[in-house]
């Protein structure tokens, strides 16, 4: 059964009208049915595009076209292939070169536009649960901190990046940065492994857009050093805090669904997530 469009035109509104069936063929009152056939042969139209048009006594109705929903799903479904293909192999961003990250980026346009606007505002929970990340446009920079600063891995100090998860609870409103690392260590010990937790908590602003404020950070040792107790790393007070690193910031979620998630965030970091 094809969906109605919500859109409601008065036959009163006699301009309105033609210009809308001079696009949509319709069959209206003091046309005979002959005409309308004559004009259905005439004209030829993209039927994914299209919608027919429905009268009655006092109002038109646009109604869908069979089979235009399932379509749409499906090139959407191709888009979101075609983009987690452009990032994959590129180690989350680390390894990406300048024509990577723009073919990533434009397969990230071609879907948020196939896709539309995302409304969080009607469906929050879609941000519910712990999502990996499998690129990030900003580490390109080599660093943790991607365009912000950080860091550096693999240079001057041994810091090896392991896997990145988002951690969000629309509930109790947290949203956890968690960073798997591997620190080297001086022959000849072990490399020391462990996961910094950055907690926040988040609000959304508007319909796509979500703030997060800092709170704290927890680094807790992993394998051979698993026993040892979470150490809370201390803050830097705020007059000694760098003005490009405020603790806050915000981004835009510009596609959603039951798995994949892609922001841009406000220095135009483009990232990519699945959900794990």
């Amino acid at each position: 059964m094809a969906s109605l469009l919500h859109s409601r035109l008065p036959l009163s509104h006699n301009h309105s009208l033609s210009n809308s069936c001079q696009s949509f063929p319709c069959h209206l009152p003091g046309r005979s049915k002959r005409s309308t056939q004559r004009l259905l042969e005439e004209r030829s139209y993209d039927s994914k595009r299209s919608l027919v048009c429905q009268s009655g006594i006092d109002e038109v109705t646009f109604i869908e076209p069979p089979g235009s929903k399932e379509a749409k799903a499906e090139l959407i479904g191709s888009l979101k292939l075609k983009l987690l293909s452009a990032v994959s192999g590129l180690n989350r961003g680390l390894a990406a070169s300048e024509d990577d990250l723009k073919k990533a980026d434009e397969a990230a346009k071609e879907l948020e536009s196939c896709a539309g606007a995302v409304d969080l505002a009607a469906d929050l929970d879609k941000l519910q649960g712990r999502w990996k990340l499998i690129y990030s446009s900003a580490f390109s920079s080599r660093t943790l901190g991607g365009s912000r600063p950080g860091p550096p891995t693999g240079r001057l100090l041994p810091i090896t990046l392991g896997q990145v998860f988002q951690r969000i609870d629309v509930l109790s409103k947290d949203f956890d940065n968690i960073v798997e690392l591997e620190l080297g260590a001086p022959w000849p010990f072990p490399p020391v492994e462990a996961t910094a937790t950055l907690a926040h908590k988040f609000e959304l602003i508007g319909s796509s857009t979500i703030k997060i404020i800092f709170e704290k950070t927890t680094v807790k040792t992993t394998g051979n050093l698993s026993q040892l107790p979470p150490l809370e790393v201390p803050r830097i007070p705020d007059q000694f805090r760098p003005p490009s690193n405020t603790g806050s910031g915000d981004f835009e979620v510009t596609y959603i669904d039951s798995d994949t998630r892609v922001t841009r965030g406000d220095r135009g970091e483009l990232r990519v997530f699945v959900i794990s």
